[in-house]
Formats: C-alpha cells, structure tokens, sequence
C-alpha cells in the first residue's frame, strides 16, 4: 500500500503543488477544504481540478471533511489546539463520517492519495487529522509532502 499523502500550498506556487504531487506519483487530489477558493493562483477548485487533470491525476472535493469557519479562524489566529478541538467536534458529525468513509475506501483501493489543504505545516493543518484517522483504520503510513516555496 502507497502512504496516504497530505500537501499545503501556503506559500507555494501551483505549478509547485503539481510537481510535487506527480513526482511523489499521486492518483488522486483529495480536497480537504471547507471553502474550495482561494486567492492563491491556481488554487480555486476549478483551476486545481484543471491542473490536476492535466497532469493525469484525479481530483475530489470533500468539503465535509473542512474545517467549519470558526476552526479555520483559531487556525489563523495561531491558536492551534482550539482549531483541533473544534474539528474534533466536526469530524463526528454524519457528512463528515460519511466522507471519511468515502475516502477510507479510496486509500485502501491502493491508489495513491494526497490530502490537499492551505496550511504549510501539517501539525497545524486538521489534514493531519484526518490522515491519523484514515491510517488508524488502514494502516497506511502517512507522508508529508512539501513543495519549495516561492
């Protein structure tokens, strides 16, 4: 089984994003976004999917596996332990469950996935969540992708 990837594209280009993602083999760009704008080039869900396309990746939107407004705000405030309290509220929620089992069973297909959201850091981002969450009922390892700043 490949490692359940996770990226963020703060401070990144998405020609960056895209190579990073190709050379680490990616199948899949799972979306892990509340909000799938962004004012980042490239970024957009439109623009992202096209990108990802183009370089023969699929991509999936799960908004329900995002962060509820009030999280992504802690999150910007650097207060990173209310972030991950309010998601741990979140992620028990039905369409959230829901969509952590729709993704369970993509990773375990064998395809490899890369979780997508805006924070660099993945100790602060809640796609190292949800990644602990995916390998707890997988096994699969997580890897941690990082493309170069711009």
């Amino acid at each position: 089984m490949p490692p359940l990837f996770t990226i963020g594209y703060e401070q990144v280009s998405a020609s960056s994003v895209l190579d990073t993602l190709a050379d680490a083999g990616v199948g899949l760009l799972v979306d892990v976004r509340a909000v799938a704008s962004s004012r980042r080039a490239g970024f957009s869900k439109s623009l992202l999917s096209a990108g990802v396309a183009s370089r023969g990746m699929g991509y999936l939107h799960l908004r329900g596996l995002g962060t509820p407004a009030e999280g992504r705000q802690a999150a910007r405030a650097g207060r990173h332990e209310e972030m991950r309290r309010i998601f741990a509220e979140h992620i028990a929620t039905p369409t959230a469950q829901d969509q952590l089992d729709e993704l369970s069973r993509l990773v375990a297909t064998g395809r490899p996935v890369c979780l997508l959201c805006y924070e660099r850091h993945p100790e602060h981002c809640h796609r190292q969540i949800i990644a602990e969450l995916i390998c707890e009922r997988i096994g699969v390892p997580i890897q941690h992708l990082a493309a170069p700043p711009v």
